[in-house]
C-alpha cells in the first residue's frame, strides 16, 4: 500500500498540531484564524480516522492522551521540516542562531550571569534568548531548547532532562536587622509573606513549603501577593517582606548581599526544572552543544 494513502488530510494535521502544542482548542483556533468549532471538528475527524482518542475533554479543558502526545511530536517535527525546506526553496537563508526559550525568572537571574561561559565554550554559535512568563505550550515561535519549571504545560515539546533545586525563605538584610540568624520557622510568622499567586499554581507556595517540612503553618500577620516571581524577589530586595527563594535564582543576590537566607530549613525538589527539545531538527550538532552546556551548568 502506498504510504501516502494513509496520510490524514493536512488541514486536520495542522489543527491537531496547534491544539496539541497549545493544549487548547480555543487558542489553536485563534492562531489558525478558525472557529473553535472548526478546530474541534477537524480533530474529531482525525480521531475517527485513526481510531484513537488524542485528547481527553474535561470541564471545558483538553489534555493530550499518550497517543496524542506521541503523534503531536511527530507531526510538529514534520510540519516544521516542511516549512524549513519550503523556505530554502524560496531562497530564504535559515538563521544560524540557536533559540533558547527560557522561563522569565530563570532567564533573568540564572541564565544571564552564565551566558558568557557559553560563548567562551562555543564562540561560533549564536544564541538568541526568548524569555516568557507563559507556559511553554503557549510559545509563539519555534525554539531549539526550552527551560521551565517542571509540571507546567509543555505541549508536544520533548523532555531532554530535569534538574533539582532547593527552596528556602529569603529577605533583605535591612528587614531582619537586629535579628539573630538562622531564624526559627516560628519567627517567620512575624514577617510579611510575599506571595507568588498564579492560576494554575505551578510553583510551590508557602502552604506547600510548610507541608513539605511537616510543619503546621500559622497564619501570617500580613501577606502581599504578586503575579510575577521576579516582582516577588524585587519586593524582597526592597525590604517589603519575606519570600520563598529558589536557590538557582537567588544565589547571585545572596552573594551580592541583596538577600539573606533566613533559616536552615529548606525543601529539596529533585526535578524542579525541565529542559526540553524543540521541534526543529536541522541543527542537531549545535543543539547537542547547547544541551551539554546546560547539563554542566545545572549539575
Amino acid at each position: 500500500m502506498d504510504k501516502l494513502s494513509a496520510l490524514p488530510p493536512l488541514a486536520r494535521l495542522r489543527a491537531f498540531e496547534a491544539a496539541a502544542r497549545l493544549e487548547s482548542f480555543t487558542v489553536a483556533a485563534d492562531e489558525l484564524h478558525l472557529t473553535q468549532t472548526a478546530v474541534s471538528k477537524q480533530i474529531a475527524a482525525l480521531e475517527e480516522y485513526l481510531g484513537v482518542s488524542l485528547f481527553e475533554r474535561r470541564n471545558r479543558a483538553v489534555f493530550l492522551t499518550e497517543e496524542g502526545r506521541r503523534l503531536g511530536r511527530v507531526v510538529s517535527v514534520a510540519l516544521s521540516d516542511i516549512a524549513l525546506e519550503a523556505a530554502r526553496l524560496r531562497g530564504a537563508t535559515p538563521s544560524n542562531e540557536l533559540v533558547l526559550h527560557c522561563q522569565l525568572c530563570e532567564a533573568f537571574y540564572w541564565l544571564m550571569p552564565r551566558l558568557s561561559r557559553f560563548h567562551e565554550r562555543h564562540p561560533s554559535l549564536e544564541l538568541r534568548v526568548i524569555s516568557a512568563s507563559a507556559p511553554l505550550s503557549e510559545a509563539s515561535e519555534p525554539f531549539d531548547i526550552a527551560l521551565q519549571t517542571s509540571g507546567r504545560a509543555a505541549g508536544t515539546a520533548q523532555l531532554a532532562f530535569s534538574a533539582d533545586d532547593e527552596v528556602f525563605p529569603v529577605a533583605s538584610p535591612d528587614l531582619i536587622a537586629g535579628r539573630t540568624l538562622p531564624m526559627s520557622i516560628a519567627e517567620l510568622n512575624d514577617l510579611v509573606r510575599l506571595v507568588h499567586r498564579v492560576t494554575p499554581q505551578a510553583w510551590m507556595d508557602w502552604d506547600a513549603w510548610f507541608a513539605a517540612l511537616s510543619v503546621k503553618a500559622d497564619a501570617a500577620r500580613r501577606t502581599m501577593a504578586f503575579d510575577s516571581f521576579p516582582l516577588v524577589l524585587q519586593a524582597a530586595v526592597a525590604g517589603q517582606g519575606v519570600a520563598l527563594g529558589w536557590r538557582r535564582s537567588v544565589e547571585g543576590m545572596i552573594a551580592e548581599g541583596k538577600l539573606v537566607r533566613l533559616c536552615e530549613e529548606s525543601v529539596h525538589r529533585a526535578d524542579e526544572l525541565s529542559v526540553y527539545r524543540g521541534r526543529r531538527s536541522d541543527k542537531e550538532e549545535a543543539i547537542e552543544a547547547l544541551l551539554s552546556w546546560l547539563r554542566d551548568e545545572l549539575d
